[in-house]
């Protein structure tokens, strides 16, 4: 009764080909526990249904809430303007330029409220390749639903009814474990080429297969990404390395040729001996702490992933004459220079990264005052996990990362008995000193006194 009622409110059963009628499922059907569904997200639906307007949770929360596993984020989406959720809101901000959004605060929580979206206008702004650079046109749920990407991401679920809309056969998508862009995908990827990002993010996090017909343009479309603005393609990495399936979505983006620019020679890295085996036990200890809930840092991520090709460059900086301290931080800038120009790496990010890199050759300074003095830097920690990374993976011999355990956990009577004992040779080779070379006296500049 509930079913044919809901029916004849929202319209008939989908008919083969139509995506203008969605087809209905109820609970029973759906399956959906809603003791997963936020409170707050809720809150924010019922409001805007009890001012008047529909109101849905939509893609990914909707996708995670059917495979059994309860989001990180819940997105809402209605037919309510940007302007009128943002009134019915005591803490509610509109951002956005491409599309406006509504950002709801409670608290520390925040929730994405969007305006259905119309049938993309042929007179919205795009650039010479296609993409859609501005489109605020509301719409439809219907119109909606064939805007988004994919068709696991592109079903509604009311938690007043606790009914399910699909319109574009997601769910079947999902029992099957297949990801399928809506619509034609080299115009879908054309219109906004981070989805060829999120294809590969969402198909290794989520162990789905590529349907053939979304898999096919991938690799030929791959150039697109250049240009993208490089602070969205750096937000849509940090989410493929902080997914929890940093290592699988790394090797779904070789698969697909869609590394080359992103994280140039990674691809070089990963086929010599000690940096896959480096970037992989990074990675996996990534992974484990975002399943295990904890916090990770950006820094330390990407320290670890362009690690090698700091070494190298540092390698040959020192192979022409330079010093090692000062040649590492040549080393570094030259790396850092090539990634902000492609990831727009902020410049937090950025000084974590310096700050851990800079610290590895310090590590080998096990006399005197200078371990003391490494305790009190602020990203020890860091520093010392990257050590262990860095022991792990054959690089440098393991004694030291044993040292420099034994010594951080040391009382006072420890750390002296470890200074008196003579360290093992490593075989750090980066940060071995060259000889000094002779210098000549300077000249005087012509016309100044000396």
């Amino acid at each position: 009764m509930i079913k044919k009622f809901i029916r004849r409110i929202l319209g008939t059963k989908q008919k083969t080909g139509d995506h203008t009628q969605p087809v209905i499922l109820t609970a029973k059907e759906h399956g959906i526990d809603p003791k997963l569904v936020s409170s707050n997200a809720i809150r924010v639906t019922s409001s805007l249904q009890d001012a008047g307007f529909k109101a849905f949770l939509v893609g990914g929360a909707v996708r995670d809430l059917l495979l059994g596993v309860k989001p990180k984020d819940f997105d809402i989406a209605t037919n309510a303007t940007p302007e009128q959720v943002k009134r019915l809101f005591r803490r509610a901000f509109i951002i956005g330029k491409r599309f406006q959004i509504v950002h709801v605060m409670f608290g520390q929580d925040l929730l994405e409220v969007t305006t259905f979206r119309g049938s993309s206008s042929d007179g919205a702004p795009k650039d010479e390749h296609g993409r859609v650079l501005r489109d605020n046109t509301f719409g439809e749920q219907h119109e909606d639903a064939l805007r988004r990407d994919f068709t696991i991401n592109a079903m509604y679920y009311d938690p007043a009814s606790q009914i399910v809309l699909d319109y574009h056969g997601g769910i079947a998508d999902i029992r099957n474990k297949t990801l399928r862009i809506i619509g034609v995908p080299e115009e879908r990827y054309r219109e906004d080429p981070v989805r060829l990002l999120r294809v590969v993010r969402f198909a290794a996090r989520l162990n789905f297969t590529i349907a053939p017909d979304t898999r096919a343009p991938i690799a030929v479309m791959a150039p697109l990404i250049n240009n993208v603005p490089a602070a969205r393609v750096f937000d849509e990495m940090l989410k493929l390395l902080m997914s929890g399936h940093a290592l699988a979505c790394l090797q779904q983006l070789r698969k697909e040729g869609l590394h080359h620019g992103l994280l140039p020679l990674l691809d070089v890295v990963l086929e010599q001996p000690l940096g896959e085996k480096f970037v992989r036990l990074a990675l996996a200890s990534t992974d484990e702490r975002v399943r295990e809930g904890k916090p990770v840092s950006p820094g330390f991520l990407f320290a670890s992933l362009l690690w090698h090709q700091v070494v190298e460059k540092w390698n040959a900086y020192q192979a022409a004459g330079e010093y090692p301290i000062p040649a590492l931080h040549l080393a570094a800038d030259d790396v850092l220079n090539t990634q902000t120009d492609k990831l727009a790496l902020q410049r937090k990010i950025a000084s974590d990264m310096r700050d851990i890199w800079a610290m590895q050759p310090r590590f080998d300074r096990r006399v005197g005052k200078t371990p003391y003095k490494l305790l009190e830097h602020l990203r020890l920690r860091a520093g010392y996990d990257f050590l262990l990374l860095r022991c792990a993976s054959g690089e440098i011999d393991s004694e030291i990362g044993e040292w420099w355990t034994a010594f951080i956990a040391g009382d006072g009577a420890e750390r002296e008995e470890l200074l008196t004992k003579k360290p093992v040779a490593t075989n750090e080779g980066p940060a071995k000193k060259r000889p000094r070379r002779r210098r000549k006296p300077a000249t005087a500049a012509v016309g100044k006194p000396e």
